[in-house]
């Protein structure tokens, strides 16, 4: 902020001058209220800070893209019986909102009353009708014709028009053609249509022009596809170019999430340079000024223009993506956020890159100022002053009308409108996220023709309050590493990630772990502090690259075993006696060294354990996570003062929490370092001693992370490794000596162990179990299809469907069954297959070949009464090298034919009529399993209803299905999957220890102290 307000043009006579335009344009928007556009006027009514307002959103959002009557009308009682309509519509200034109000609660009663039956279909039919004619508003015309006549009115009155043609986020290649279709060909009739009205001579300042998103041109448009989307995008970026620039007409480049930024700059930047591109003046790009680099990018496009001498058009607005690029901060824990978390901040930094853009003199920059708020204005007229440039103001169709109104009638300048052009049922969620998301800019509209509100709070400064008050980020947006400052049992620090769409970043990332690449690991036992390498050896192979030789390991006899077990028996009293102060302490510092060698175990796990780097790094974090929050939790339920805990007088009654004794620690190979970490973590903090056996596929990592462990303080004798198979677990397990057992593998491993310890004869051991899961994803048809598809894919496919948590089986709606499979087509043959260490590959291998060859059989006995929907093209290279599997989607009839859980890239498919629906949940219950279970709905009722009779331990809305966080969403399940409680949850910890409450008499020394000294 200190480098924006340098590089700012401003004193105290500007903020006065500009203070008094904004002030002069309010109130001759309040003296003349009827300016007011649909969208601010409905914004005005029902605020989206309002249940009204997100009622009516979420109705435009999901209403008529609902084919079927009962999800409709199940939405329409929702959303009615949500909000109070007593008074909604009454102070509306227009009337179609006043009429809007009066029927939506006329509609809650006839709904409410016992002829609601009789009264859907009618109520239905007028909530449809009402939602197209919000369509009309928010909407310039469902397709190019209908918007040309829309706009006639318009540019009649001097607007110039933007036509922003639907087409976002394409999922599959025949969308991304189709998209490609809409923009040449609009841009066509657009052209055409100026020639009938200009002839070939005219300003391309002057013309309507076309806006256009680059998310629209490709279905994988990110980062880790950039050999391919980069050259394909800029190919057809370059023949629209070449198409609005025959027709002498604008294109404009939208911009999107931070994310894409660098994607999108060097795409635009290889289409500038091209020397197919024509002499042409009207080729633009956006940029976000609530992003950090927006100043950076302003400069960025200043020395393209002059470097290839062609003049640009840059659209300078505040950001439509502000909450999700916050909450992508937190959740991959980023040093700190791409955006500015104060709105005055965005804002200085706005008027920051609008006086750089004013500031270009020579005319190779054309400034289009996207804003409607008064002050923004003002200062952007007043800042215009002092340069010979030409510029104009831009606006949303629907918004900001009063206060243009207001400034062409006191003011001549240009303004053109952003108009949005598409069929209402999928262009209304597309605006009704952006004007959810932009929420938070409503409150000038809001405020706007409120009497009682200053006019000048309403036009402050934003200069001087950034200045004056903070240039620190807002307080209540902690920086991503400080997420977890507030939980209840301690403030811990959020585990680091690298953000993985920043090319600086995975460079230094490769230059990190290349050299390892050839590095032998090996994987000893580790007893007593002593390193055994006289058992079976075994070479540890890439299960990707199967002639690259990891490393070795040495598999345990059963008497290396009993002296584990008996050593850390032996250890047992002295580690439980350290005060749990200590031992947190030991812990932290260990999740401090997993950061410190980060590069080390990112790649083992993905040379060993097969995974994609953005899962390695997923896994690295959450081991770290385990670690703090349990360290957190263990200095609350195990202090070693123990709990008072109430009783009469002359009595001391207190509760205390220790270890058990000696935990076997049994982890699996598909989370080799997160699971390993936090069953040890949990065990060791809470006063165990412990003997750990990972899974036989990935001992290279368990051996790295037990050195750590013991560089980190937890002593040699304490924690010890055995290497081995199934065989030495079950050797393990049967020992007297042991105390408890944590386990995570398959169901019917768990029952061997449960009775195993069943059998012991010297105390009852408890057994912690984390089984599989037949997980389902349920999808009414309110669920938009492009949302569902991006979980199915992330939920089924990531780490090759290799998650205990991962989406097994999903239940479609058949009304909405079709859409959902062919965007689940065309986005599963856009999955790309391959070696997980490089970026461009979204899937991985199995993790051997057992595993594979069982999957293969799998799938061959499904064929026999499953249809195949798809599989992802499995390159010819990888039948040889590695252990890939392509992953496919079968439909099946009936959900009894899931006999078995299938770990790994096999999605079912099952079409369910609503009236079915309590059927299906049956039979999903009857499997025995309750893991994780997806909803996917805009029905709140519906949401509700299913996460009571579904039985599962994780229930996830809207969303994916994987990836549980550390402390905000506990995993684990119940029946088949596991026997709880929940690890990273607050009750975990207590699982490892044993309860002891001392009571003491203390009137049998003499009478109790405390109660006779009290005063009067």
């Amino acid at each position: 902020m200190k480098e924006l307000l340098a590089d700012l043009p401003w004193d105290e006579a500007r903020a006065g001058r500009v203070s008094t335009i904004a002030e002069a344009l309010v109130e001759s928007v309040r003296a003349n209220p009827d300016r007011m556009g649909m969208l601010e006027n409905f914004l005005q009514q029902y605020s989206l800070t309002s249940r009204e307002g997100q009622a009516l959103m979420l109705l435009a959002e999901a209403l008529l893209r609902i084919p079927d009557a009962a999800t409709a009308d199940a939405l329409i009682a929702d959303k009615l019986a949500s909000a109070d309509w007593d008074n909604a519509g009454k102070a509306a200034g227009n009337p179609l909102f006043k009429a809007l109000g009066v029927g939506l609660k006329a509609s809650q009663k006839t709904l409410n009353s016992a002829l609601s039956g009789l009264g859907k279909p009618v109520i239905r039919e007028s909530m449809i009708k009402a939602m197209h004619t919000l369509g009309q508003e928010f909407v310039l015309g469902e397709e190019i014709q209908q918007a040309f006549m829309a706009a006639t009115p318009y540019e009649k009155t001097g607007y110039r028009m933007s036509y922003d043609m639907l087409g976002e986020g394409a999922r599959t290649q025949d969308d991304a053609d189709l998209y490609f279709k809409i923009y040449r060909d609009s841009i066509r009739m657009i052209g055409q249509r100026l020639l009938t009205m200009t002839g070939r001579q005219h300003d391309v300042r002057e013309v309507a022009g076309i806006s256009i998103k680059l998310s629209a041109l490709h279905p994988r448009y990110m980062m880790s596809q950039r050999e391919r989307c980069v050259p394909e995008i800029s190919e057809r970026l370059l023949e629209l170019a070449k198409e609005a620039a025959s027709y002498n007409i604008a294109l404009t480049v939208d911009a999107e999430e931070t994310e894409r930024l660098s994607l999108s700059l060097e795409i635009f930047g290889a289409v500038l340079k091209s020397k197919e591109l024509p002499e042409w003046s009207g080729f633009g790009l956006a940029v976000q000024s609530y992003q950090k680099r927006a100043l950076a990018v302003v400069d960025w496009v200043v020395d393209k223009a002059h470097e290839y001498k062609r003049p640009l058009q840059v659209r300078l607005v505040k950001g439509a993506y502000w909450d999700r690029e916050i909450k992508r901060a937190q959740e991959l824990g980023l040093p700190d956020y791409p955006v500015y978390t104060r709105k005055y901040h965005t804002d200085v930094s706005y008027l920051t890159c609008a006086a750089q853009l004013l500031q270009q003199s020579d005319k190779m920059i054309y400034p289009m100022f996207g804003t409607h708020s008064a002050h923004t204005i003002a200062a952007i007229l007043d800042m215009a002053q002092d340069y010979n440039v030409l510029f104009e103001f831009q606006k949303l169709h629907g918004m900001g009308d009063s206060v243009y109104a207001a400034l062409l009638k006191d003011y001549d300048v240009p303004v053109t409108l952003y108009a949005p052009v598409g069929p209402y049922k999928e262009l209304l969620p597309y605006l009704v996220r952006r004007i959810l998301e932009n929420g938070a800019n409503s409150s000038f509209v809001n405020q706007l023709l409120d009497a009682d509100y200053p006019v000048s709070a309403l036009v402050a400064d934003p200069v001087q309050k950034a200045e004056k008050h903070h240039l620190t980020g807002h307080p209540s947006i902690v920086a991503p590493g400080g997420l977890y400052e507030r939980e209840t049992s301690g403030s811990r620090v959020n585990s680091r990630g690298l953000d993985f769409q920043d090319s600086a970043a995975v460079q230094a990332l490769y230059q990190q772990i290349d050299p390892l690449k050839g590095h032998h690991y090996e994987a000893p036992c580790i007893v007593g502090g002593k390193v055994i390498k006289d058992g079976r050896q075994h070479s540890i192979v890439n299960p990707a690259r199967t002639g690259d030789k990891v490393g070795k390991a040495w598999y345990a006899r059963e008497d290396i075993a009993v002296k584990a077990v008996r050593g850390a028996a032996a250890a047992f009293d002295s580690w439980n006696g350290v005060s749990v102060e200590e031992r947190a302490q030991i812990l932290e510092r260990f999740a401090g060294l997993m950061e410190e060698h980060s590069a080390v175990f990112l790649g083992l796990l993905v040379r060993e354990a097969g995974k994609c780097l953005p899962d390695a790094q997923g896994e690295l974090r959450e081991a770290i996570d385990f670690c703090r929050y349990y360290a957190n939790q263990a200095r609350v339920d195990f202090d070693s003062a123990g709990y008072r805990l109430p009783g009469p007088v002359g009595e001391s009654n207190v509760y205390y929490r220790h270890g058990r004794g000696v935990f076997v620690c049994i982890s699996p190979w598909n989370f080799p370092l997160a699971i390993f970490t936090g069953q040890i973590a949990a065990a060791l903090l809470a006063g165990n001693s412990v003997v750990a056996k990972p899974a036989e596929q990935t001992p290279l990592i368990a051996a790295y992370a037990v050195e750590l462990m013991h560089k980190a303080g937890v002593p040699q004798d304490v924690l010890n490794l055995i290497i081995g198979d199934g065989f030495i677990g079950a050797s393990l397990v049967n020992l007297e000596e042991v105390a408890g057992v944590v386990f995570t593998g398959s169901v019917n491993v768990a029952r061997e162990i449960n009775q195993v310890l069943a059998a012991k004869r010297n105390g009852i051991v408890p057994l912690i179990a984390e089984t599989g899961g037949q997980n389902a994803m349920i999808v009414d048809s309110s669920a938009l299809a492009e949302q569902v598809v991006d979980h199915v894919i992330l939920s089924a496919f990531n780490a090759a469907g290799q998650r205990c948590s991962a989406l097994r089986v999903l239940c479609v709606q058949d009304d909405v069954a079709e859409m959902v499979l062919r965007v689940l087509r065309g986005a599963m043959r856009q999955l790309s297959i391959g070696d997980p260490a490089l970026l461009k590959h979204d899937i991985g291998p199995i993790i051997d070949k057992e595993a594979r060859d069982s999957l293969l059989q799998y799938c061959n006995r499904l064929a026999g009464h499953g249809r195949l929907i798809v599989m992802t093209p499995l390159p010819p290279e990888l039948e040889e090298e590695g252990f890939f599997m392509a992953p496919r989607a079968y439909e099946i009839d009936q959900l009894s034919a899931l006999r078995e859980e299938v770990f790994g890239p096999v999605l079912h498919v099952y079409r369910y009529k609503k009236k079915d629906l309590d059927f299906m949940i049956g039979q999903l219950n009857d499997m025995g399993y309750g893991l994780t279970l997806g909803i996917e709905s805009r029905v709140d009722s519906f949401v509700r209803d299913i996460s009571y009779k579904v039985r599962a331990g994780n229930v996830y809305v809207n969303r994916g299905m994987i990836g549980a966080v550390v402390g905000s969403q506990p995993f684990g399940g119940h029946g088949l999957s596991g026997t709880g409680p929940k690890a990273g949850g607050p009750d975990y910890l207590r699982r490892f220890g044993v309860e002891t409450v001392v009571s003491t008499d203390t009137t049998a020394t003499g009478g109790n102290a405390s109660l006779v000294s009290l005063g009067e």
